[in-house]
């Protein structure tokens, strides 16, 4: 009953292409989804998400959420 609920409400957050992009994330990295979607329907409830998120916006937010991945560098002396 309660994933009906977020699903239902992530359908009214997100445009067809970026709850898309969202599924093929979850089948990738199920925790982050879960992750995502937890902070959009929080956004949403608290008003502050300005209106549909297309997939441009879902991707900047992806971005900001991913821990940026050191590099590595090999030196050979």
């Amino acid at each position: 009953r309660m994933d009906a609920q977020k699903q239902a409400l992530l359908r009214t957050i997100l445009t067809t292409e970026a709850k898309e992009r969202l599924g093929r994330l979850k089948l990738a990295y199920p925790d982050m989804a879960e992750s995502i979607e937890g902070q959009l329907i929080m956004l949403h409830r608290s008003g502050r998400l300005p209106g549909k998120i297309d997939d441009q916006t879902l991707k900047k937010l992806l971005a900001q959420l991913q821990p940026k991945k050191r590099e590595i560098n090999i030196v050979r002396k």
